[in-house]
């Protein structure tokens, strides 16, 4: 009988990590594994969602949870008593979850303290583990120590990530460095993304124009920092066009803060030749956001993917951000950590500019293919043979799922 395993989504990073490992799977000739996709719904536009499933070619979820959105606490909250529910009917070998969004440490904690009614319990595994930017101010960080703590396998993307790891207590025979699974999509979707219709229907030349995102609540969630952010994309934009392609959460605050007088609407397909200005655009499906990203003069962000795909692209990256847990894209890469004061940006777009010049490829590992070393560990695990054996679990047993129980915990 194949180990059931189920592969947790919830969010648009996520996708980017499931689809090498589900990739894998599908072309491993005889994998002792049976696998599932389990998507939450934390990002349930069909822009962030759907369109990502459809262009990574991978099979719709055999459960979506539709948590939506809400609070930390109420959507992490629906996500545990939802995921609790899949565990108890499923009873998976392992649960694979990749990040560091709500979702991810919502499963993970779930899955921790599972037990089955005949003793067995699930396997957790953390895909790009060990990632640390050192700010527990950051909702993200605090999913990343929680779920790391927990986790029985953690597979990392960079050295540094296992040093952090090691530093923290956790054993090196629970760590496995497999390089990113994220730039596996990128290496396979990069020559479908050559034929999207987005510069093409913008009128824009390769390195004619910056790309900006935004979506992180420190950034956007405040009038005084976003307004300093859109001044300096404003001041950067006055040379050069620069696409920012606008968050659900990014375009609710600009319109809360009145800021869309910063912003230039930009119709599509329009072939609008600009020569200038910060236009605002919908949010860019998976191979229209590499094909902008690949031929982009330069890339403003505070997404911690984007500072990885940058890096593997050779293209300028300016993270807008005091920290970041991916310091592998600075010190292997592209990336400048340049704050969110207009001073700042500025600056750090020039020294991006000089620091790319000087590139000299992507970090060891990041290769196209983390996704078929992860799936080789867990066939070994499932399978029982040396090498893949199971790591001893660090936390205490749990009541059996489906059981009624009383806890204090």
């Amino acid at each position: 009988m194949k180990a059931t395993v189920l592969l947790v989504a919830g969010a648009r990073p996520n996708y980017m990590k499931i689809a090498p490992i589900h990739w894998a799977y599908r072309n491993a000739a005889r994998s002792t594994l049976a696998m599932e996709i389990v998507h939450t719904g934390q990002h349930y536009d069909p822009s962030l969602s759907d369109d990502f499933f459809r262009d990574l070619d991978l099979p719709a979820p055999s459960v979506n949870l539709g948590v939506g959105s809400g609070s930390h606490a109420e959507q992490t909250a629906k996500i545990m008593v939802g995921f609790e529910r899949v565990l108890a009917d499923k009873r998976p070998g392992m649960v694979v979850v990749v990040g560091d969004v709500n979702s991810t440490a919502a499963c993970a904690l779930v899955t921790a303290k599972a037990q089955y009614p005949d003793g067995a319990r699930p396997l957790l595994v953390h895909v790009e583990a060990g990632l640390r930017s050192r700010d527990r101010t950051m909702p993200e960080e605090v999913n990343r120590v929680v779920t790391d703590a927990l986790s029985d396998l953690c597979f990392t993307t960079c050295r540094d990530a296992d040093a952090n790891l090691l530093a923290e207590g956790v054993p090196a025979e629970r760590i496995r460095f497999v390089g990113n699974p994220m730039i596996d999509s990128l290496v396979r979707c990069l020559e479908r993304a050559a034929d999207a219709a987005l510069l093409r229907d913008l009128g824009l030349a390769s390195r004619g124009f910056g790309l900006c995102t935004l979506h992180r609540p420190a950034n956007v969630d405040h009038r005084e920092s976003l307004g300093e952010i859109l001044d300096a994309l404003g001041a950067i934009a006055a040379d050069m066009p620069v696409l920012l392609p606008l968050h659900p959460r990014t375009r609710q605050r600009v319109d809360a803060f009145d800021l869309g007088d910063r912003l230039l609407g930009l119709a599509r397909p329009s072939r609008a030749h600009p020569s200038r200005g910060l236009f605002a655009i919908e949010p860019l499906p998976y191979f229209e956001m590499l094909q902008a990203m690949q031929h982009a003069r330069f890339v403003l962000t505070d997404s911690g993917g984007i500072q990885e795909e940058t890096t593997a692209l050779g293209v300028p990256c300016v993270t807008l951000r005091p920290n970041t847990e991916r310091p592998v894209t600075i010190t292997d890469g592209t990336n400048v950590l340049a704050g969110t004061s207009r001073q700042g940006i500025l600056e750090g777009l020039a020294e991006a500019q000089r620091k790319t010049a000087r590139a000299t490829g992507a970090p060891e590992l990041w290769d196209g293919r983390a996704g078929e070393r992860i799936v080789a560990v867990l066939d070994a695990l499932a399978a029982g043979a040396e090498g893949g054996r199971r790591p001893a679990r660090a936390h205490r047993a749990a009541a059996p799922l489906g059981e009624a129980r009383w806890s204090d915990q």
